[in-house]
């Protein structure tokens, strides 16, 4: 597992907010509280989706005109839901079972496990939950040993023997556990989060993948050139990531990040008290503290 430098991010580091553009608001709000079971507020233009009386995890907004995903473009590749719990996951697999939403995948990645699907527009999704930190093992490289496992579904399920009926809302405690972003190239991706905002490089085992954290943890953002190798960003307003939060511990570190930004000579707006910024494939960040 990388070790934490004095020129990494603040420990304290997680990801916020997730703002996508979708093609049809109403029937994406419809999926992200059905479907996933996130609680609805309205926003100005849009929506905000959490966990009840939570910060948003997810905003909406919609635009009819919006150009479709292009799976090939930068951009979002998923965001990642954290469940507090085993248990939670498999409430969370009722909810999908129950509406008949069709999975993408289900995996055991060692440190976590994981179910994916995609919102109406293809958006990419995890729902996960996390292993003990003391059950997460290292390679014979010393770093962070993951991997893709089929993920054993009947176990998981049977979390729910002798459960409570499933709720209809993921519980307090989830929150943005990572996103994971399609890049045109690893390398200079690396060089603006691990160079530039100073993520520590946890897992390279993944062939055209790099998996960027904070603390210690096994991954706040994933980069991959899976499908966008070369390519360009989307088309200006078009159904996709927006942007997604960096969220520091504190102002000082907030300023302390900001000064490395402009050391870097890259451009940042400021933003309703944090800033913005784009990274080599045209994604953007929005770094905020608390």
């Amino acid at each position: 597992m990388s070790a934490t430098t004095a020129s990494s991010i603040a420990a304290g580091t997680t990801v916020g907010t997730v703002a996508l553009t979708v093609s049809d608001l109403e029937r994406s709000r419809a999926f992200y509280e059905t479907v996933l079971g996130l609680a609805a507020r309205e926003l100005d233009g849009g929506v905000a989706l959490g966990a009840p009386d939570a910060p948003a995890l997810v905003t909406l907004r919609g635009d009819p005109a919006a150009a479709a995903l292009d799976l090939r473009a930068t951009g979002l590749f998923h965001l990642a839901l954290l469940t507090p719990s085993r248990l939670e996951l498999a409430y969370a697999l009722a909810r999908v079972a129950r509406t008949r939403w069709p999975l993408t995948g289900a995996s055991d990645h060692l440190v976590s496990e994981a179910l994916y699907l995609n919102d109406p527009d293809g958006n990419g999704i995890e729902i996960y939950r996390d292993r003990d930190r003391s059950e997460w093992g290292t390679d014979e490289h010393g770093q962070l040993a993951m991997a893709t496992l089929r993920l054993d579904l009947q176990s998981l399920s049977d979390e729910l023997a002798g459960a409570a009926p499933v709720p209809e809302r993921l519980p307090k405690g989830t929150r943005m556990g990572h996103v994971h972003l399609q890049v045109s190239d690893v390398a200079a991706a690396e060089a603006f989060y691990a160079g530039v905002l100073g993520f520590d490089v946890t897992v390279r085992g993944y062939p055209g993948a790099l998996f960027v954290s904070a603390g210690g943890y096994h991954h706040h953002i994933g980069l991959n050139t899976w499908n966008s190798a070369g390519s360009d960003p989307p088309a200006p307003g078009a159904v996709g990531l927006r942007s997604f939060e960096v969220r520091l511990p504190d102002r000082a570190e907030l300023e302390r990040l900001l000064a490395r930004v402009s050391a870097a000579g890259l451009a940042a707006e400021t933003l309703d008290g944090g800033a913005v910024l784009r990274d080599p494939s045209g994604n953007a960040v929005v770094l905020r503290c608390g």
